[in-house]
């Protein structure tokens, strides 16, 4: 990964992130997979069909999770 770690993240390694944080599939619409979580009041939403994932939307998902970039980069670093 490069110095930013929001940037050049595969769609494969969000997928094991999501999971790794205790995220599930609830369902796939179109090129968009949504992925819940009991504590989140909206659904995560990723695009099946853009790899890397955008920066954008890591921003989102972090938001959404309520982490810090530094927690992120432990997690993705240990899959």
């Amino acid at each position: 990964m490069s110095t930013n770690p929001l940037k050049n993240v595969s769609l494969r390694d969000c997928r094991k992130f999501l999971v790794k944080v205790g995220c599930q599939t609830n369902r796939t619409t179109g090129g968009h997979e949504h992925w819940t979580r009991a504590d989140l009041l909206r659904p995560i939403t990723i695009q099946t069909h853009i790899d890397p994932v955008p920066e954008r939307i890591m921003k989102q998902i972090i938001n959404a999770l309520e982490i810090d970039r530094e927690e992120f980069q432990e997690i993705v670093n240990s899959l």
